[in-house]
């Protein structure tokens, strides 16, 4: 169960899921494939291990490796979703931190999205509350569609 439908309070309910885009994951796989296809390569070629181009992409291929389980250790860890009376942010794997702005408290949401990002549907969203809290997503698909469930979800509240 996730962290999200366990704080849920009564008569709350999820409004919306974040989740990261395709090529978040695509991008851990290339940190990790690239290097060690650097590294098969530097090893059939070479004649000898303490060769430095084998060192050098042994080393790089360790970078790969650290890349990769850090950027799939995040988008494990993480949670971003919307339920009817808040914004919630959750991350973290044997800690946890979260970050929650009720949403009558919302003054602001902004959307960034490089052409890349318009091109594909992925970017951040910065949710501003009052006084000095604002929280920005790392990249999201779809992040037009969350902007406007947090709209929506902020009018439903207010008509209640």
């Amino acid at each position: 169960m996730s962290y999200i439908q366990q704080s849920l309070g009564g008569g709350e309910t999820i409004v919306t899921y974040a989740r990261f885009h395709k090529l978040y994951s695509i991008a851990a796989w290339l940190a990790l494939l690239v290097p060690l296809l650097l590294f098969v390569v530097a090893l059939v070629g070479a004649e000898d291990l303490s060769d430095p181009t084998t060192i050098a992409t042994g080393l790089l291929f360790l970078v790969g490796v650290v890349i990769f389980a850090r950027m799939m250790l995040r988008q494990l860890s993480t949670e971003i979703g919307v339920t009817s009376h808040r914004f919630v942010e959750k991350y973290g794997l044997l800690s946890r931190h979260t970050n929650e702005i009720a949403l009558p408290n919302i003054e602001g949401v902004r959307m960034n999205q490089s052409m890349l990002g318009r091109m594909v549907g992925y970017g951040t969203v910065r949710i501003e509350g009052t006084g000095v809290d604002s929280v920005t997503t790392p990249n999201i698909a779809d992040p037009v569609g969350f902007v406007r469930a947090i709209q929506t979800a902020k009018e439903l509240m207010i008509r209640r």
